[in-house]
């Protein structure tokens, strides 16, 4: 049986994908809606698949993705997005993600992703596969040859860095920035694009490296 672990804070989204999988007979769909429980639930539960939201509260899907590899280097892990991850590409990649997924996507494109991946091949959006071959090196490499003279951070993006660095969770930055749980990680995953970076601390340690954020508010 492929066990078959969905990672999503919607709830209506994750259970109808659940029932999806579910009608597969080699296959177990098991949902989870808190990202933050994940790592102590794989204390007890082992998986071939991983479906993951890139944007949820408090603990994003890069973030989660880099936990779950820690103990299984070799898991399976497909992003779950209803947003746009072409900007994210290079990013993804050096996380080693295993493949892409839309949450627009029919019930038979989910098996046949799942399916794939499970055979090291990966079905690619062809928007994304296009732009491929405008992408010249991967994130790691351009930061280590070229400093981070171009990248500006919009003023929300810069308010949010300074609300990670006094200690607030994702779900404070929304209530005191007047913002969705939603839209503060979709800024968060733009802000690692832009930086190369995997985690929140991560972030708001180059952007002061890079003096992106303004001096007198740091």
């Amino acid at each position: 049986m492929i066990e078959v672990l969905i990672v999503d804070d919607h709830p209506s989204v994750s259970e109808g994908t659940k029932v999806l999988i579910d009608q597969e007979k080699d296959m177990n769909a098991t949902v989870m809606t808190n990202s933050l429980e994940v790592i102590d639930h794989l204390q007890q539960a082992t998986y071939q698949v991983y479906l993951i939201d890139l944007y949820m509260p408090d603990l994003n899907g890069l973030e989660l993705m880099k936990l779950i590899r820690e103990t299984e280097p070799e898991s399976i892990i497909l992003i779950y997005t209803g947003f746009d991850i072409d900007q994210h590409y290079n990013l993804l990649m050096e996380a080693n993600v295993s493949g892409f997924l839309s949450k627009t996507a029919t019930g038979e494109q989910i098996i046949t992703a799942i399916r794939c991946a499970l055979r090291e091949e990966v079905v690619l959006p062809l928007s994304l596969l296009r732009q491929l071959r405008r992408t010249e090196v991967p994130t790691s490499v351009l930061e280590e040859e070229t400093p981070l003279v171009n990248i500006r951070l919009t003023e929300k993006e810069q308010a949010i860095l300074r609300e990670i660095e006094n200690g607030y969770t994702n779900k404070i930055i929304a209530r005191n920035l007047t913002m969705s749980q939603r839209t503060v990680e979709h800024h968060l995953t733009k802000i690692f694009s832009k930086l190369g970076v995997e985690s929140r601390m991560e972030a708001v340690s180059k952007a002061k490296e890079h003096q992106l954020l303004p001096i007198d508010r740091m």
